[in-house]
């Protein structure tokens, strides 16, 4: 391969159903981008879909460049191989050697939620802060951390999961709480995603609505919405608390699904501020500026060092 164009970064967003792809420039326009479908269960087809969206990125944009890749996992230090990813026929595959490899290129792959973190501290809602916390809230929740612009991923790459952690101090009601699929019970993703809020909905009401419906019903005057949202966020609150005390973030970017929200924006620091230690809180608490488009764009910005001209 030549050299990388100086400052042109490729992003690639691994999903489960659909893989992103940009390309931006030294000052983060787009000079490419594309979305294709994702073939599910096939690994070896998955990278050579990866592959042909990069040609076609460095086609548009002009000449190779980097390529940073998120994935909805993470990888083991020790092995370089795939872990945690619920696109499962990634896992125990050594993914990343596999794309340098096919691509001819040192490749660096992170987790899509610290590339969520990565983008909105770059040039994003948090940008300018030294310490961004970026939370997903759409059908699973995480998080990822992004520490002077660049992601903190953790001695067992695990920084930021904070979906698969208790709801903290869980009221009578709350315990042991809805049954997760890693096994526990009360994780906060059971509470918090879009099916978390349907699932509460539908035992304190009986009734059966989407996240979207429930938001629609709470604008609407309903009061069974408006009780269910209330605690929705109250648990939302609890849950930023118990970061807030122990990271003490300079920025909150919320991502997915539900950070589209408008009422969360004013009422959830007064949800957060009776659980932060000492009661002081303005950490300023913002919807994501680049909306579903920060992950694929987190991973071109996995390239923003001195590293990448070298590349």
């Amino acid at each position: 391969m030549s050299s990388p164009r100086p400052g042109l970064r490729l992003g690639i967003d691994l999903g489960g159903t659909k893989i992103a792809g940009i390309a931006l420039d030294a000052s983060g326009r787009v000079r490419a981008e594309r979305r294709i479908a994702t073939p599910r269960g096939d690994y070896d087809a998955s990278l050579r879909a990866i592959a042909a969206l990069v040609a076609f990125l460095e086609r548009e944009a002009g000449g190779p460049g980097t390529v940073g890749v998120g994935i909805p996992g993470a990888l083991v230090p020790e092995t370089g191989r795939v872990k945690n990813a619920n696109s499962t026929w990634l896992n125990g595959r050594p993914l990343g050697d596999d794309l340098a490899t096919v691509l001819a290129r040192p490749v660096r792959l992170e987790n899509d939620a610290n590339c969520l973190a990565v983008s909105e501290a770059v040039d994003g809602a948090g940008q300018g802060a030294a310490l961004v916390w970026a939370v997903i809230l759409g059908t699973g929740v995480g998080s990822g951390i992004a520490l002077a612009g660049r992601a903190l991923s953790g001695r067992q790459r695990i920084a930021g999961e904070w979906g698969h952690n208790p709801l903290p101090g869980p009221r009578d009601d709350e315990r042991p709480g809805p049954a997760c699929y890693c096994g526990r019970h009360g994780c906060l993703e059971t509470w918090l995603s879009g099916p978390g809020l349907a699932a509460d909905h539908a035992r304190r009401t009986d009734r059966a609505m989407t996240g979207e419906a429930i938001v629609a019903a709470m604008r609407a005057g309903d009061a069974a919405a408006r009780g269910t949202f209330a605690a929705w966020l109250d648990r939302l609150g609890r849950g930023i608390a118990g970061v807030v005390n122990l990271l003490d973030p300079d920025a909150i970017v919320l991502g997915g699904g539900l950070s589209t929200i408008p009422e969360i924006y004013d009422a959830l620091p007064a949800r957060v501020a009776p659980h932060v230690f000492g009661g002081g809180f303005d950490t300023p608490i913002r919807p994501s500026r680049h909306g579903d488009a920060s992950g694929v764009r987190g991973a071109a910005w996995l390239w923003n060092d001195s590293d990448a001209s070298a590349a």
